[in-house]
């Protein structure tokens, strides 16, 4: 039984032209390189505030990005449709960066994730004996979910290495979070380090559409994540003028005072508890669920789980949905935030069916509009 052939007809194709040019070359790496270059050409990949539809399949991303009052902005995304030559397969990824060279960090990051991700996939399934007989469905979804978090796994534990060894980019003092999906036919791997969020827009028994959260803001109180971080000899603490806020300080208590536990980059605490180790988790794209929204904290700092699917969900134009979002959390930090500098907002929309053909009730669109005045 063959999982993959687009995939591995590609990948051959592009090797052996690779192998005939220099076979001493890291033939793997290249070739998953060599697709991200031909997706980046054939517009199927976007590394900026815009839209992906896919010809082939159902899916639709909105993107959009804005920057904060802080400088630079420092969060980056990439949605790549027709991943690894599949044309069930999109890859969407969200990564905000931190510190003086945070900008650096997450864009090196966002450029490495994906090529490298599908390198160490290929290596996987060549391992794995795709042969198998599965008895159930089950059997083989759990299958593949095993290969796609062994290939995670290797990829951001090399990625973090790559970093701490680059001498272009300083990540001693700075990093950057991740959140990325895979949505492979019916089914969805969320990988996450950090505190940017993957929310589901699931439609509940009454018909209401209702938010699930997919991934855990790594937070250095958070119970498990506290421990591997004493353990290590890094301390967790709050300042006296920023009650609540928990950080991780080195064991002098003086430096970096990170608000997140788990992080590309930072490697001035990789040995007092922080890691870059991503959470990886899956699930069965139902017809109930109608979209996920990847976001940095720019957003999820100032509107709840519950109003982002709302204001996605109220969005007559789809192509509008993102920039929506984005623009509803700049209202929120000027009317929550009042006094503190806005952080840089991004996010991605992905919707899994196509967009229904009738037209959205006006009083829904009002609703919309009275909630964003509220935020």
């Amino acid at each position: 039984m063959v999982l993959f052939p687009s995939f591995h007809d590609g990948l051959s194709r592009i090797i052996s032209t690779i192998k005939g040019r220099n076979s001493q070359k890291d033939t793997g790496k290249e070739a998953a390189e060599a697709l991200a270059k031909d997706a980046r050409k054939n517009e199927l990949m976007l590394s900026s505030s815009g839209n992906v539809k896919s010809s082939k399949s159902d899916n639709f991303a909105s993107v959009c990005s804005k920057r904060g009052q802080k400088g630079i902005n420092q969060d980056s995304s990439v949605v790549w449709e027709g991943f690894g030559s599949q044309d069930d397969m999109i890859f969407c990824g969200i990564f905000d960066g931190h510190g003086p060279w945070g900008h650096f960090v997450s864009k090196k990051v966002r450029e490495s994730v994906p090529s490298l991700l599908l390198c160490n996939w290929q290596e996987n399934l060549a391992l794995t004996s795709l042969g198998m007989d599965f008895e159930m469905d089950l059997d083989r979804n759990l299958h593949q979910f095993d290969i796609w978090k062994q290939s995670y796994l290797k990829t951001y534990a090399a990625i973090d290495q790559e970093l701490k060894q680059n001498r272009k980019i300083d990540s001693f003092f700075s990093g950057t979070t991740a959140v990325t999906i895979i949505k492979q036919g019916e089914n969805l791997v969320i990988a996450n380090v950090g505190d940017s969020r993957a929310v589901l827009a699931t439609t509940s028994i009454d018909g209401s559409l209702v938010p699930l959260q997919l991934t855990i803001d790594f937070k250095p109180n958070l119970p498990e994540e506290a421990e591997r971080i004493t353990q290590s000899k890094g301390r967790v603490f709050c300042l006296n003028d920023e009650p609540g806020v928990y950080r991780v300080w080195m064991p002098n208590g003086k430096t970096p005072g990170l608000s997140l536990s788990r992080a590309f980059g930072d490697h001035c605490v990789k040995d007092f508890g922080l890691v870059s180790e991503p959470d990886v988790t899956r699930r069965n794209i139902s017809s109930r669920d109608q979209f996920v929204i990847l976001a940095t904290d720019g957003v999820w700092d100032v509107i709840s789980n519950q109003e982002a699917v709302q204001v996605v969900s109220l969005t007559p134009d789809r192509e509008e949905s993102a920039r929506r979002l984005v623009e509803c959390a700049g209202r929120a930090w000027s009317c929550k935030k009042k006094g503190i500098a806005m952080d840089d907002i991004s996010a991605i929309c992905l919707f899994f069916h196509p967009s229904p053909s009738q037209q959205i009730d006006p009083q829904l669109i009002s609703s919309q509009a009275d909630m964003v005045k509220a935020l």
